[in-house]
């Protein structure tokens, strides 16, 4: 970034207007993008369904846009009368009224037509060059914000931006040139978004398949894929023999913990979740070591968790030490489908969000025992495929924080992609 743009940058923060530039209905843009009316760039596509057979139900959601219907969105019990979905076809935008506030807008960019909601509002760019530039000047910022300022409604949870008024706004745009030109550097980016997520997914996919091989299917005492040099086949121990557990308390002095699905235990202090407790309440909470499992809430969805550094945590939770075992081992395991939707599945009860563990059944099951070189070895390997997909994950948010860094500087025009 050179000294004219970080000048440019910081006038703006201060209240400034750099020269070239004017203050807009989307604050301050260069002196030569005109206000443009929404109803020359889109036209309405709200066309009828009932037929759910040829149109599959598909739903929009903020984080994944127009996606197939899954159980969580599934609301279609609630539509009382036929032919209140419509066809979302390739390259249609679907937003909801009241949520695109929150940016609940997004182009369908699969090959085939779906239905949605009837409630959604379904349009379409009148220029096919600005399908890229769209998709991220719709939800970028200064739209969230404008938004919110135009959404009418008495209630302020039930405001919503009526199509109608979709369609006449007018708004600062830079010519149809430098929508293209910025378009192609903000899809150049979204490639090496797209290169980390594959990559990710090809890790997973990988964990997978050596999880399903490298341990043992039910009846069979050897797994698949097995390290050089282990012919021996695996015990069967029930979890109560290998992992004993315990409950340990008046440790207020330690810090307390949060588990967090697939990722362990974080301290209360660094989580993003709003927790309110009683400090005096924390001589009540249960000791548990690094390494430790932790049998919590939610792990009949996601399995037991392991605890990544010493601390405490609630009493509701249930503490497991491992006795000559692996945790690297184990921990993949008692997180696989295999453990949770077959092993652990018999031992919940209770429905929704009610749902329990029988603490002793679980104690009852039995798992896996190979040696503890094998666990070792086994362990080491996941651990390393683990921090392998921790890297790529990180490096993936790293490019997504650059892209939504380029957002603001060309859709603002603070950074000008001319000829």
């Amino acid at each position: 970034m050179n000294s004219e743009i970080k000048q440019r940058i910081e006038q703006i923060k201060n209240g400034e207007i750099p020269k070239g530039y004017k203050k807009g209905k989307l604050g301050i843009v260069p002196e030569d993008w005109e206000e443009v009316c929404f109803s020359s760039l889109f036209t309405s596509n709200s066309d009828y369904t009932d037929d759910l057979e040829k149109y599959p139900l598909y739903s929009l959601t903020i984080e994944d846009g127009i996606t197939a219907k899954t159980d969580r969105y599934n609301r279609a019990h609630l539509v009382k009368k036929e032919n209140s979905y419509k066809i979302v076809r390739p390259n249609d935008y679907a937003y909801n009224p009241m949520n695109i506030r929150f940016g609940a807008v997004a182009r369908h960019k699969g090959d085939t037509p779906v239905a949605v909601s009837g409630y959604y509002d379904i349009f379409t760019t009148v220029h096919p060059s600005d399908l890229t530039f769209m998709d991220n000047f719709l939800t970028c910022g200064v739209m969230i914000t404008y938004y919110n300022k135009v959404s009418t409604g008495s209630l302020v949870e039930k405001q919503r931006v009526h199509f109608s008024d979709f369609l006449k706004f007018s708004l600062p745009l830079p010519p149809l040139a430098e929508r293209e030109r910025i378009a192609k550097i903000l899809s150049a980016q979204d490639k090496v978004i797209e290169c980390y997520e594959k990559k990710i997914e090809q890790l997973k996919r990988m964990k997978k398949y050596y999880l399903q091989n490298m341990f043992p299917k039910r009846g069979e005492t050897v797994p698949k894929i097995r390290f050089k040099g282990f012919t021996n086949p695996w015990e069967q121990r029930k979890l109560g023999e290998v992992f004993v557990e315990y409950s340990e308390k008046g440790h207020e002095e330690l810090p307390p913990l949060t588990i967090i699905q697939g990722k362990g235990t974080i301290l209360r202090e660094e989580s993003d979740r709003n927790l309110i407790y009683d400090k005096s309440g924390l001589k009540n909470y249960k000791l548990v070591n690094q390494d430790d499992f932790i049998l919590h809430l939610r792990s009949f969805e996601g399995g037991l968790e392991m605890a990544n550094t010493q601390g405490i945590v609630s009493p509701a939770y249930h503490i497991f030490h491992g006795n000559n075992s692996d945790t690297k081992f184990y921990y993949p395991f008692f997180r696989s489908k295999y453990f949770i939707s077959v092993l652990l599945k018999p031992h919940v009860y209770g429905i929704r969000d009610g749902k329990s563990i029988d603490v002793e059944g679980m104690k009852s099951i039995y798992i896996p025992c190979p040696s503890i070189e094998e666990q070792n070895k086994i362990g080491d390997f996941f651990s390393e495929l683990d921090n392998l997909i921790t890297l790529h994950q990180r490096k993936l948010e790293e490019e997504k924080k650059k892209k939504k860094a380029l957002q603001q500087l060309l859709l603002t025009g603070i950074v000008r992609v001319l000829s």
